[in-house]
């Protein structure tokens, strides 16, 4: 049997890490702990992976991509400018249904790593900012103060926490209505925001 093509490697390779770091934890999982999942040799992991922080890098940019592109899909569902801010928090209940949900991997990531890796820092920041201007273009397009952005965020980043800490989606339902009392009390409702 041939050996899989580098891109098909890479893709085991990033399945088994995706799969053993968020269940685990990132320090808890060995390289040939991995290795094994993808069912590859460790000299081909080295080869696409020099270093297990390039894997722990590659893990979090590929999650990035596909969670953020996960939050917009379901948001652009939404036609209402204001309901769409809402539809975050609906969209982080239904995360945190999911099997297997054990909180924000970047948080996870930047509780174990953040202040020994670099490459951990620079991830979980860059996750957070792309989320804060992605919710500062919804509060944008809702007719909403600026300055209720990153309040929001601050919403939905505990809801994460604490979702992933109680193991429950409880926080989304309970974000999303203090969040709708901050439209409100910004005066954005449904019929006087943008569209």
């Amino acid at each position: 049997m041939a050996p899989p093509d580098t891109e098909t490697a890479r893709t085991c390779l990033l399945d088994a890490a995706e799969e053993l770091f968020y269940a685990r934890g990132i320090q808890s999982v060995g390289m040939d702990e991995i290795r094994a999942g993808a069912g590859l040799p460790l000299k081909r992991v080295y080869a696409l992976y020099p270093a297990k922080e390039n894997l722990v890098e590659a893990y979090l940019q590929r999650r990035d991509v596909r969670w953020r592109g996960r939050l917009a899909a379901a948001v652009e569902e939404v036609a209402d400018p204001r309901e769409r801010i809402l539809a975050v928090f609906d969209w982080l209940g239904s995360w945190f249904r999911e099997p297997g949900f054990r909180g924000c991997a970047w948080i996870n990531g930047f509780g174990e790593l953040g202040a020994v890796s670099e490459a951990m820092a620079r991830q979980a920041r860059a996750h957070k900012q792309a989320f804060a201007d992605y919710v500062a273009g919804l509060v944008a397009d809702a007719g909403a103060p600026a300055g209720l952005a990153p309040q929001l965020v601050l919403l939905a980043e505990g809801a994460m926490v604490t979702a992933g800490i109680l193991g429950t989606d409880a926080p989304a339902a309970q974000a999303r209505t203090a969040a709708d009392a901050l439209l409100r009390a910004a005066g954005v409702d449904p019929r006087t925001s943008v569209l």
